[in-house]
Order: structure tokens, then C-alpha cells, then sequence
């Protein structure tokens, strides 16, 4: 009777993940090997040419590198900001809540006003600070935004400013949970900053941290609101993302199968990267 309640509870969830994710995933495969054009309802299976053909494209291949290079930005700068941020506020005790609430509001803003916020504040070339820069300074500068060379780095700018509190606040409650005596007991041995943060606190927040490389890892490969709404792919493919290659696809090419088969490879990266936590944690617990 018991195993019954249980069951009966957790139904929902479980109904909401199979119509949410399951369904549509399934869906994603099969289309990924069709011509299915979005409207028709008869389409031509075509076996692997979607594939064949996105691995042909040179923007392809650009997007994929667009989306390392955003990952390799993405598991260094804001990890490491959110993590000495982290450590600063745990010595503000009475402050500590209020810059908890200022750290997360970029976070909690909608990704359309934050990429307004920074297109007129930041990057407006007539009224933004770059305008300032530049006519007050006589700096030859325009918007980042409108470089191949600066572009994509302007755009991870924004994403940082927006991911970096909130990973400041996961951080912060992670390294509280240490236990109190092990930092007592290394600040009797005279262990200095560094040292307690490498010995005591890091050991203590290892699985949070590994779980959130790993969660923006699979985020990066996912990225797709800030550089659609900053550039939307451009200029000359420079901030083209494997989000935004399949959204063209999809919508403005109506070539969703095409599309389905990128959307396919990212799901595949996504899951590379839980493998690889899966098989790290496992190793971790044996040792």
C-alpha cells in the first residue's frame, strides 16, 4: 500500500517530465532525419544527409567553436569571481544578506531587459558609455557589438554580469556548510588565507563546485538569449552559436530536420558532459 502512495505521488512529475522532455526528445531524433520542412505532413526520411550536410558547413563548425571558446570563458571568469566573492562575504556576517540580494539581481532580471540595459548603457555609440568614451576622450572606438574581433567577447561580457552573482550565492552557501571545527582547527595550526581555502573550505564545497562546471558546461552549449538578442549570430557569424545555427534553420530556412539534427549534437554534448561527472563522482567515491 505504501510502495502505491508513493507511486501515486511522484505520478505528476513524472507525467510532466515524459510530456516536457521525453516526448519531444523522442521526436527531435526522428525528425533529425527527415526533410520535414516544419509545415508538411508527409515527410521524406533521408537517413544521415542532415548530418552529413551541417558537418559539410564551415558556420557549423564555426558555431561549434564559438560555443568552446564561450565555455572555456564560462568556467573560468564568473567561477572564479563568484568564488572570491564568495569567500569575502563569508566574513560579512551582518552585510552579508543585502549583497546576496544586490549580487542576484542581474540574475533575476529578464535576459531581454538586461541585453537592453547594456545595448543603450553600454555599447550605444551615441549615448551609451562608449559614446561618452569616445566623444569626450576622442577614442576611435564603436560598439563592440559591431566587431568580428570583439563581439562574441562583448556578448559573454553581458552573460557573465548576469550568471556571476548567482553563482556567487550557490558558492557562498556551499562554504558555510563546512564544518566549524575544521576551520578552527586550521586557523590554530596557522594556516593563512590561501591555505584554508585550499585545505578546508575547497575540499568541503567539491561537490558543489563540480556540479555547477558541470551544469555550465552544458549551459554553454545551450546559450542562445544574449547573443540573439545582443547580435543575433553576427557580425559575419562571429557570435554564431549552435543555438542560434539550428533557430536559423528552423525558422528562417524552415528546414527543421536540418535544425533537429543540431539541436541532436548539442543534447549529445549535454549528455558527454554528465558522463563525464557521473564517472568522475563514481571514481571519487571508490578512492
Amino acid at each position: 500500500m505504501r510502495n502505491a502512495i508513493n507511486y501515486v505521488l511522484i505520478a505528476p512529475a513524472l507525467l510532466i517530465s515524459l510530456l516536457i522532455i521525453l516526448i519531444p526528445g523522442l521526436l527531435t531524433f526522428f525528425v533529425s532525419f527527415t526533410d520535414w520542412n516544419g509545415v508538411s505532413t508527409s515527410p521524406s526520411f533521408i537517413g544521415l544527409q542532415n548530418f552529413q550536410e551541417i558537418f559539410d558547413d564551415k558556420i557549423f563548425w564555426k558555431s561549434l567553436f564559438n560555443n568552446v571558446q564561450w565555455t572555456i570563458m564560462f568556467i573560468t571568469i564568473p567561477v572564479v569571481i563568484g568564488l572570491l566573492t564568495a569567500m569575502l562575504l563569508l566574513k560579512r556576517k551582518n552585510s552579508r544578506s543585502a549583497y546576496q540580494l544586490i549580487f542576484l539581481f542581474p540574475y533575476v532580471l529578464a535576459p531581454a531587459t538586461n541585453a537592453m540595459l547594456w545595448l543603450n548603457i553600454i555599447f550605444n555609440p551615441v549615448s551609451g558609455v562608449v559614446g561618452f568614451l569616445k566623444n569626450s576622450f576622442g577614442l576611435p572606438i564603436s560598439s563592440p557589438l559591431s566587431s568580428v574581433d570583439t563581439a562574441l567577447y562583448a556578448v559573454a561580457s553581458v552573460d557573465i554580469w548576469h550568471y556571476w552573482g548567482f553563482l556567487t550565492v550557490v558558492y557562498l552557501a556551499a562554504l558555510r556548510q563546512t564544518p566549524t571545527d575544521q576551520i578552527e582547527a586550521a586557523e590554530l595550526e596557522g594556516c593563512n588565507g590561501w591555505q584554508l581555502f585550499r585545505y578546508v573550505y575547497f575540499p568541503s564545497i567539491k561537490p558543489t563546485f563540480s556540479i555547477m562546471i558541470v551544469m555550465i558546461i552544458i549551459f554553454s552549449f545551450l546559450t542562445f538569449d544574449y547573443v540573439y538578442l545582443l547580435t543575433g549570430g553576427g557580425p559575419a557569424h562571429s557570435t554564431e552559436m549552435l543555438s542560434t545555427y539550428a533557430y536559423t534553420f528552423a525558422f528562417s530556412a524552415f528546414q527543421v530536420g536540418k535544425a533537429a539534427s543540431v539541436a541532436l549534437f548539442m543534447s549529445l554534448m549535454g549528455l558527454l558532459a554528465s558522463s563525464i561527472y557521473i564517472w568522475l563522482s563514481k571514481n571519487e567515491l571508490k578512492s
